[in-house]
């Protein structure tokens, strides 16, 4: 344990290098497995899915997020880090990664103000690195993130600040209709209410 880390800071580190090492694994298995490209593909999908469940489990989003936002950010860039090699075939590939984005904005809605700035650095790191590898193999489904991700943090985003307001900016109409668009399942006052709870 590093000099001046708490017990659970210790296992958190260790539980995210685990995930790192673990996504790694699974990214080399599908590069050397001797199957189709396709059958490949889909036991990579599946493993990946279980991994990522697996550690996102341990920590209670509405209780602690920080963490979880490490996991879908090593997931994310993990998964981007994995597509060249994957089956265009394989329809679980765009659906996986539409999950991810979605459920990493989710995420997102629940940190509070002022997180900290390592932990926000990796997610822009990640996010922008990943975004790039995916527009080279024609996928722009992280294009919400990668906007986020050029923040201070989420909420200085003014587009998504407007939209919880309930109001259309006048500037950035580009950013409100993928806002708009992501967010349109959820009613207003239900995300409203998300940012109120637990933005602190």
């Amino acid at each position: 344990m590093a000099e001046g880390e708490t017990e659970k800071e210790y296992d958190t580190r260790k539980a995210i290098e685990e995930l790192r090492e673990r996504f790694q694994g699974l990214t080399t298995a599908l590069k050397q497995s001797p199957d189709s490209p396709l059958e490949a593909t889909l036991r990579f999908c599946q493993e990946f899915c279980q991994v990522l469940v697996e550690h996102a489990s341990r920590w209670q989003t509405d209780e602690d997020p920080l963490p979880q936002l490490q996991v879908y950010t090593i997931a994310i860039l993990n998964f981007a880090k994995a597509v060249s090699s994957l089956s265009p075939e394989c329809d679980n590939v765009p659906l996986l990664l539409e999950k991810l984005a979605q459920s990493c904005v989710e995420l997102l809605l629940l940190l509070p103000q002022h997180v900290p700035g390592a932990l926000w650095e990796e997610f822009q790191s990640s996010i922008n690195m990943a975004h790039n590898l995916l527009q080279e193999n024609g996928n722009s489904q992280l294009s919400l993130l990668a906007v986020l991700a050029q923040q201070k943090g989420v909420w200085s985003n003014a587009t998504l600040c407007s939209i919880l307001a309930n109001e259309i900016p006048q500037t950035e109409k580009g950013q409100y209709f993928i806002f708009s668009y992501v967010f349109g399942q959820w009613h207003v006052n239900e995300i409203c209410t998300v940012h109120k709870s637990h933005v602190y």
